[in-house]
């Protein structure tokens, strides 16, 4: 199903009274309001399964902040996304208001569906690098990849994790890894 998308500006108290209700997410991204429909089981099945992995490692070692959907990202007027995953290094604490991240996360993280897949390669690559998000997860559940970006650092390719591979996450040079195994994230081929 295609998103639908109208053209205005949109200022943020504009954005913060469409419905909050319901599983739409909605999204404005260089001005442009983007309403897309609630993800798939398969989907959210994934992003829980990160954020727990995310949130036990980031708690127990104290690194900072994860929240999984829904959270909006202030970048600018607008510029007002809704990643599936985020993560700010408490360092950066200052970022985090009522009204939700307002500026880059260290990560962002996002699982890809047939709604959103060539917005999250195209137009949220780009703003992401624009606004400093220093690393970007796509995760494809039918490929079973994880592509990993450094938007920030104007990276023209990711490293591409897939297979059996184990994506290893260290949020700072010298800090903690993370190791996470795409088998057992994907799970069985046969039960997606």
């Amino acid at each position: 199903m295609e998103a639908k998308r109208t053209r205005q500006r949109w200022t943020y108290p504009e954005f913060a009274r469409l419905p909050s209700e319901g599983s739409t997410r909605y999204e404005v991204i260089d001005g442009e309001l983007v309403v897309t429909p609630a993800p798939a089981l398969r989907h959210q099945e994934i992003v829980t399964h990160l954020v727990w992995l995310l949130y036990g490692f980031v708690r127990e070692h104290q690194l900072g902040k994860v929240f999984g959907s829904p959270v909006d990202v202030l970048f600018a007027d607008g510029d007002y996304v809704e990643p599936d995953i985020v993560f700010v290094q408490a360092g950066r604490s200052d970022v985090l208001t009522e009204r939700g991240v307002e500026g880059p996360p260290d990560l962002v993280a996002e699982v890809l569906s047939p709604a959103t897949a060539a917005r999250d390669r195209g137009v949220k690559l780009e703003r992401y690098g624009l606004y400093g998000v220093q690393e970007y997860w796509v995760v494809d559940p039918d490929q079973r990849t994880i592509e990993v970006w450094k938007p920030a650092r104007d990276a023209h390719a990711p490293v591409v994790h897939q297979g059996a591979d184990i994506l290893r996450w260290t949020p700072f040079a010298g800090g903690p890894t993370l190791e996470i195994a795409l088998p057992e994230l994907f799970g069985s081929p046969s039960t997606g």
